[in-house]
């Protein structure tokens, strides 16, 4: 996939981790993608060490596995987060 695929991709997978998860977490559009684009690389990983599949492309597969993804890494951000006040 093209830079512009993952950034596209991210965006969804990190927009629907924030809907499953709602909450008062600061950051914008960019952290969002971020966030999906983090989850599709950790998710990949994930998945891959359990024989779940990988992030091979566009498909829902992928996608579902960047959406866990990005859902780990949101409640590791929320953890750190609390740990600090």
């Amino acid at each position: 996939m093209g830079i512009l695929s993952w950034i596209v991709f991210g965006a969804l997978a990190g927009y629907l981790a924030k809907l499953i998860m709602p909450g008062r977490d600061p950051g914008g559009f960019i952290i969002t993608i971020l966030l999906g684009i983090g989850g599709a690389v950790v998710g990949g990983a994930i998945g891959t060490t359990l024989g779940l599949g990988e992030v091979s492309g566009f498909n829902l597969g992928s996608f579902a596995i960047a959406v866990g993804g990005a859902i780990v890494l949101l409640l590791v951000y929320r953890f750190i987060k609390s740990q600090g006040r």
